[in-house]
């Protein structure tokens, strides 16, 4: 088959580290956790849909078509400005907005304030617990501030430790090259509690590939991740039973009968010869005489082998 470069490029592969896999093109896997939340699609302005949480205290606003994709937010009740806010670029793998999205789901209740309790400069590591975990290094930086890099160096995070607004933006997850669509950017304001950016982070350093295609995948990338093809399911063979494997069935049980009723041997005996290959039949014509009454002259003279 000649080579189809088109077809490669739609062909789709197990891209890891996650977090230079970019964007899939639709939000799915991060809005799949609260998928069962009110969903609200709009029509006019660069805000194209938003799910909330049931009594609204939760927005998750999807703008397709802009740089900065993602906005999450918490607030007190429905009416009150947001507690925190977590935004994410366009270069963010949805996979990885799940992990915030999934831990909300985990959270909300109607009685419940989790999701709203303010971390403390004191615990920021609490927040990036799961990136040392995952043998992420702590690297000198400016004083105030905290700086973690990924073995790669391909991704890291950010954190301001130093006294904010609750607006101002005081930690960011990151990965990949410098440059707007190369640069994957998650960045959480400093009430953001810290089990919230805790589950991000764990969704980030995840070690579990993710699928694209493979023109999903920038060119600034391409040379830092490992893709394995996602192979094609094979179909199952049919289980239909042929007409002989009815028979066959039909004869066991028949000789199972005949155990338990002698008259029924004969009829079993029979039924046998019918579902036998044709190779493994007697036909009467060899079994009627002997080769030596056959008549003078009809007899096959002895072929001696070489």
């Amino acid at each position: 088959m000649p080579y189809d470069p088109d077809a490669e490029q739609r062909r789709e592969y197990h891209v890891s580290p996650r977090y230079l896999a970019g964007s899939s093109g639709v939000g799915d896997p991060g809005f799949a956790p609260v998928g069962h939340w009110p969903h609200h699609h709009l029509d006019d302005g660069p805000c194209q849909l938003i799910v909330t949480s049931p009594d609204h205290r939760i927005r998750i606003r999807w703008f397709g078509d802009d740089y900065n994709l993602w906005k999450i937010t918490a607030a007190a009740d429905a009416a009150s400005p947001p507690e925190w806010t977590a935004t994410f670029n366009q270069n963010i793998p949805p996979e990885i907005v799940a992990g915030l999205t999934a831990a909300l789901a985990h959270d909300w209740d109607a009685e419940s304030d989790r999701f709203l309790v303010r971390p403390t400069s004191k615990y920021w590591a609490d927040s990036v617990r799961p990136l040392a975990e995952a043998g992420w290094k702590q690297a000198a930086t400016e004083r105030g501030t905290v700086k973690i890099s990924s073995p790669d160096k391909q991704a890291g995070a950010w954190i301001d430790t130093r006294h904010y607004g609750r607006d101002d933006e005081t930690m960011m997850l990151w990965a990949g090259p410098p440059g707007y669509l190369s640069r994957a950017e998650a960045v959480f304001t400093s009430g953001t509690p810290a089990h919230l950016v805790a589950a991000t982070a764990a969704a980030m350093a995840d070690p579990a590939p993710v699928t694209r295609e493979r023109h999903m995948i920038h060119r600034q990338v391409a040379h830092l991740v490992r893709l394995t093809p996602v192979e094609a399911p094979v179909p199952a063979e049919s289980c239909a039973p042929t007409p002989l494997d009815v028979r066959r069935t039909a004869v066991s049980a028949a000789v199972q009968r005949a155990s338990r009723d002698p008259r029924a041997a004969a009829r079993v005996h029979a039924a046998r010869i019918r579902t036998s290959a044709p190779s493994a039949r007697t036909t009467p014509a060899a079994t009627s005489q002997p080769p030596d009454s056959l008549p003078s002259g009809a007899r096959t003279p002895t072929r001696h082998r070489r």
